[in-house]
């Protein structure tokens, strides 16, 4: 169980400002045209109820001749609208590209996942939609868990994504699994801040990922890494609304989880219930390590620095177990801005895998409810430069009881 010891602890740079107005502005912009489009009229969603539909690319003139781009989104694409529509295919799945290699995909058109009928049916919008019978066998069988990723990327390599909007995904809006050198970039995500488990971009098992120059407002993270993942680089994003940039969850059912080498170097936040997360769940085993957050502006938003490894996203409460994901080398360099909570760094470790080698260097945030305070449990590392609220973090390292998983 959480133990609740806290200990308590100027303005963010006029570039840092300039960056996130800049940001804001092209936001703002991008929000009104999408609007606009979508209320004149002139785009509707026709989408048959046929369960599959077979098209020709020679068609619409693609030519298989090594040399022409056949991959180019233009226009309006729509997903139906009602998730009966579904019935007896994947549910998880709209979009779907596996075991491509040397695939761009790039447009300047809008995906819209029509997702407004499946987010009412969703656990999180109505926990009665549940039935009972799913809080006692497992709730992620439940029917109201599940719903379509926009566009997934499976088991593809030396992949491109660039200039793709898309909005109002099912659930998430795209994902990367099993992939390999992908180098993603202008990519727009717009959701409603209350629409459910709709992540921007959610990288799985995949290495060697580069997302860049991203714009990002949904209603659960901007951006999440999940097991298995490595040598991703996340640069000049912009995430608001949403829950931020998320590292797991992990272990979840007691699982392996395995994630190292991530650097997000330049971002934006605004209005986020997250800033920058880690989040594991007891029970798990493995680790998340040499992992970087650097360079990022924040306003309004809640839990700016957070490692929670009590994390429990379920209607149940969740067992205490001992074994845990082990968490190691993790830095948090120049994240300046505002917090909508009072406890501005929150350091959550396990009792058993407490969080070694923590970095804290030059942080400013300024709380909007009050003096700014930090939060720390099973946290050791060491910290530098002026850090506000005063970091909290123990000095030395303290050995977990169980290091089978932990990195040395």
């Amino acid at each position: 169980m959480r133990k609740l010891r806290s200990s308590s602890s100027s303005s963010s740079s006029s570039y840092a400002f300039s960056c996130y107005s800049n940001y804001y502005y092209f936001l703002h912009i991008l929000y009104v045209t999408i609007y606009l489009l979508l209320n004149s009229g002139l785009y509707t969603n026709s989408a048959t109820t046929s369960k599959t539909v077979i098209l020709n690319i020679d068609d619409f003139g693609a030519k298989g001749d090594g040399i022409t781009d056949n991959a180019k989104v233009s226009g309006f694409v729509a997903a139906p609208q009602d998730p009966d529509v579904w019935d007896g295919l994947n549910v998880r799945k709209w979009l779907y590209f596996h075991g491509v290699k040397h695939l761009t995909l790039e447009g300047g058109g809008i995906i819209d996942g029509m997702g407004q009928q499946w987010w009412a049916r969703s656990c999180k919008t109505n926990e009665s939609n549940v039935h009972p019978s799913y809080f006692i066998i497992l709730y992620a069988l439940a029917p109201c868990t599940h719903a379509p990723t926009a566009i997934t990327f499976h088991r593809c390599n030396n992949l491109k994504v660039r200039d793709v909007t898309l909005i109002n995904s099912q659930q998430m809006h795209m994902a990367f699994n099993n992939c390999m050198h992908v180098a993603a970039s202008r990519l727009t995500v717009i959701a409603p801040a209350d629409s459910p488990n709709t992540d921007g971009i959610h990288i799985s098992a995949s290495t060697h990922v580069e997302l860049k120059n991203t714009i990002i407002a949904t209603g659960d993270d901007c951006i999440s890494i999940v097991s298995n993942s490595s040598r991703i680089r996340i640069k000049k994003i912009v995430c608001g609304p949403g829950h931020g940039i998320s590292i797991g969850s992990l272990g979840k059912y007691n699982s392996f989880a395995a994630i190292q080498d991530v650097i997000v170097d330049g971002a934006v936040l605004f209005n986020t219930e997250n800033g920058v997360r880690i989040k594991t769940w007891q029970g798990g085993s493995g680790f998340a390590r040499k992992i970087t957050f650097q360079n990022i502006y924040m306003q309004n938003v809640s839990n700016p620095i957070i490692i929670d490894q009590y994390y429990c996203d379920s209607p149940v409460t969740c067992l205490n177990q001992t074994s845990a994901v082990s968490i190691d080398s993790i830095s948090f360099r120049g994240i300046k801005g505002t917090s909508a909570t009072a406890e501005a760094i929150i350091l959550s470790c396990s009792e058993s895998h407490p969080c070694r080698r923590l970095y804290l260097e030059n942080i400013q945030l300024i709380s909007l409810s009050g003096m700014a305070k930090s939060f720390c449990w099973e946290a050791y590392g060491t910290s530098s430069g002026l850090v506000y609220p005063p970091s909290c973090i123990s000095s030395g390292e303290k050995l977990s009881f169980n290091t089978k998983f932990d990195p040395v």
